[in-house]
């Protein structure tokens, strides 16, 4: 899950010729924010999967951060100036909101619940928590239908969590709210990219370049055990693709890509079905069956974010989007 610094786009362009692909822009557009969707989807789906994996958490993370240095180091290192020049506390906020802690969080959140919880829990409570973090900056509290996509989304969390309260299931709840800690993390991770100003591929070397080198240093010193040595071949070939390639690279260029193809509302707005794919895809994929607090809890969080992403139409001047992910 990455979100990017995509700029104050809020509206498609005018339709255009179609390219070489045969595709128009808003084709492409859609076709890109489907590929997104599903790599968002599939960050949820080895959260779970981790847990029955040959491979640790470290390892995990070191292909996560790791993969996207290797594959963009000459276009990182034309940016390197950019980069460097980001103030610190803003680049504190992208480190630790989507870095290690984050990964770290929504990982072991994902072992003690099911990849339902971490497809609608993480991305579904940031724009409560963003909304949170712009209200303490002295920001205006959301109206409207903001305001109800919020509430919808407290809703659909409660309804989620609410059958492991009565009879109390200490795994389960333990789990949903470290996978808490990890959105409010990503939110953190949100309000610092609108601090920054670099393109999607400047944010990508923002976030990895301190989170690899960090990680690295906890597997060395033996802070964090690896099983990387002794994982399968497979298991490694899935979290490189998954997390490396997939969250980690394409997911960014894609989203930014659709925002500027599609618009930002649209495009937060068909990101926001994230969620249920994670439900669909994690019945065949990990053979997890949806109970009736997911079959209630999901659809909530899906309207919510959607709602919440919406600009109100009144305004004149742009506003800033919730983003669905990161």
């Amino acid at each position: 899950m990455v979100t990017t610094n995509a700029g104050p786009a809020t509206a498609p362009p005018p339709a255009r010729a179609t390219g070489r692909s045969g595709l128009s822009p808003q084709a492409q557009g859609t076709l890109a924010l489907v590929v997104t969707v599903l790599i968002w989807a599939a960050f949820a789906l080895s959260a779970r999967a981790l847990s029955t994996s040959s491979l640790l958490p470290a390892d995990a993370a070191l292909l996560r951060f790791g993969v996207p240095l290797l594959v963009l180091a000459p276009a990182l290192w034309r940016r390197r100036r950019r980069i460097a020049a980001v103030r610190p506390a803003a680049a504190l906020k992208i480190a630790c909101g989507a870095g290690v802690p984050f990964f770290l969080a929504a990982m072991y959140g994902g072992s003690l619940t099911s990849a339902a919880f971490v497809g609608s829990i993480v991305p579904g409570m940031v724009p409560l928590f963003v909304s949170a973090l712009m209200v303490a900056g002295g920001r205006g509290a959301p109206r409207g239908t903001q305001a109800a996509g919020l509430g919808l989304i407290a809703v659909g969390v409660v309804a989620l969590v609410w059958r492991y309260v009565v009879p109390l299931d200490t795994q389960v709840l333990a789990g949903a709210g470290i996978l808490l800690v990890a959105s409010g993390l990503w939110a953190l991770y949100t309000v610092g990219l609108r601090e920054v100003d670099l393109d999607p591929v400047g944010s990508i070397g923002l976030l990895c370049l301190p989170s690899f080198a960090v990680m690295a240093l906890l597997v060395l010193t033996g802070v964090l055990p690896t099983g990387l040595a002794s994982a399968t071949g497979s298991d490694i070939a899935l979290f490189l693709v998954v997390q490396g390639l997939g969250v980690g690279l394409c997911a960014g260029l894609l989203y930014a890509f659709a925002i500027r193809s599609l618009g930002a509302e649209r495009s937060s707005t068909v990101g926001s079905l994230s969620p249920v794919a994670v439900v669909l895809l994690a019945i065949p994929l990990l053979d997890e069956s949806p109970t009736m607090a997911v079959l209630i809890g999901v659809p909530l969080i899906t309207a919510g974010v959607a709602l919440a992403n919406r600009r109100p139409r009144t305004r004149t001047r742009p506003q800033p989007e919730v983003p669905v992910h990161a």
